[in-house]
C-alpha cells in the first residue's frame, strides 16, 4: 500500500511540475519545448 501511494505521489509531482514548466512558458510569451522537436516540427 505505501508503494502504490509513493508511486501516486510521485507521478504527479512529475505531472504538475511538467504542467508548471508549460504554463511558465506561455505566461512569459515563450514557445514550450518538448525536447523531442514535436514543437519545433509543427511550426
Amino acid at each position: 500500500m505505501k508503494a502504490a501511494l509513493l508511486s501516486f505521489v510521485m507521478l504527479s509531482a512529475i505531472v504538475l511540475c511538467g504542467l508548471g514548466t508549460y504554463a511558465g512558458d506561455a505566461a512569459n510569451n515563450h514557445n514550450a519545448i518538448d525536447g523531442y522537436g514535436v514543437t519545433t516540427a509543427l511550426r
